[in-house]
């Protein structure tokens, strides 16, 4: 965003449109002994746009460039190749937004590009579905955890330790709301190996595929578990991986998530980035977030809706 100052002329005009006469008036609720005394900062004089940029190059300097170096922090976040492609897509105002757009049905190329990304999540999980994504990785597994819960109405949520701690901390904090109860699975030598604890009492078991340590888990081994528990498979997966390795969903994973940054969004200074959920087709009024489906219109002309939204309401952009 450009730098650009506001001239004592600006503030006044900005000051009368809101009714006051000074700067300190906008203030007046903080009593004046909680208030930084004027001068009390000592503070540079000010810097114009060319200088203020340059200053703060050389300050960045002191980061540790991922263009000039290798990185093997890994960790959920990767530096991956993303084609110039997506920047320039991206950015366009017909797709880039915030907000589902209003009629949805109108904005059919958006729609399409969801039902296509659904689809291709799906080929490399080697799911039935996949919604149109979620805030992130960790928030994904929680929602996976709770789902499974609410399906078969259990109180304990069985999750290896070689699944990412951050990942952990979000299930925790979901599971404390909740009054969910955590087991933690103690690895050995970065695998799951002791399934004990999947019990008659647990509602799933949780995995990561590869693991937090690099481990290839033995998926089927832990579809042995959960069937002989009765509890569900939940995989935490990079999709990247996928593309090698035998998908979750061929060991007969119930429900896929992972952390989709490594298939083209930038590392964005460790995220939010881009939870990635798929499932079984038997979930599907279940399973959370937004999901396009492809259906044809009065014509016979195949088109794009945003199916089984019964929580949404769309109105008109200028009724809105």
């Amino acid at each position: 965003m450009p730098y650009i100052p506001h001239s004592a002329q600006d503030t006044q005009a900005m000051l009368a449109t809101i009714g006051v006469k000074t700067i300190d008036e906008l203030f007046r609720e903080i009593p004046e002994n909680l208030r930084v005394a004027p001068g009390a900062l000592d503070l540079p004089p000010a810097l114009d746009e060319h200088r203020l940029f340059a200053h703060l190059a050389e300050i960045s300097k002191k980061n540790i460039n991922l263009q000039d170096v290798t990185c093997f922090l890994g960790a959920g976040i990767y530096d991956r190749y993303i084609p110039a492609t997506v920047g320039a897509i991206i950015g366009r105002g017909e797709f880039l937004t915030a907000y589902t757009p209003y009629q949805p049905e109108l904005s059919q190329g958006y729609l399409q590009t969801i039902y296509e990304f659904q689809t291709m999540i799906c080929e490399l999980y080697g799911m039935e579905i996949a919604n149109a994504s979620m805030y992130d990785g960790s928030t994904s597994m929680a929602e996976a955890a709770i789902l499974a819960h609410g399906l078969n109405g259990r109180q304990k949520i069985v999750v290896s330790d070689a699944v990412h701690p951050h990942y952990r901390q979000v299930l925790d904090t979901y599971c404390w709301s909740m009054t969910l109860d955590v087991d933690t699975i103690a690895s050995m030598d970065g695998r799951t190996t002791d399934l004990s604890k999947v019990d008659g009492e647990a509602a799933c078991l949780i995995v990561q595929y590869p693991n937090f340590f690099g481990g290839i888990e033995d998926l089927a081994a832990a579809r042995k578990a959960a069937d002989a528990a009765g509890a569900m498979l939940i995989v935490v997966s990079d999709p990247v991986a996928c593309a090698l390795l035998k998908p979750p969903g061929a060991f007969g994973a119930d429900i896929v998530v992972g952390e989709g940054q490594s298939i083209g969004v930038a590392m964005g200074f460790g995220g939010p980035h881009l939870g990635l959920f798929a499932c079984r087709k038997e979930y599907l009024r279940q399973m959370p977030g937004r999901l396009c489906g492809e259906t044809v219109d009065a014509d016979g002309k195949r088109g794009f809706v945003l199916t089984l939204s019964t929580r949404e309401q769309h109105i008109r952009r200028e009724k809105a």
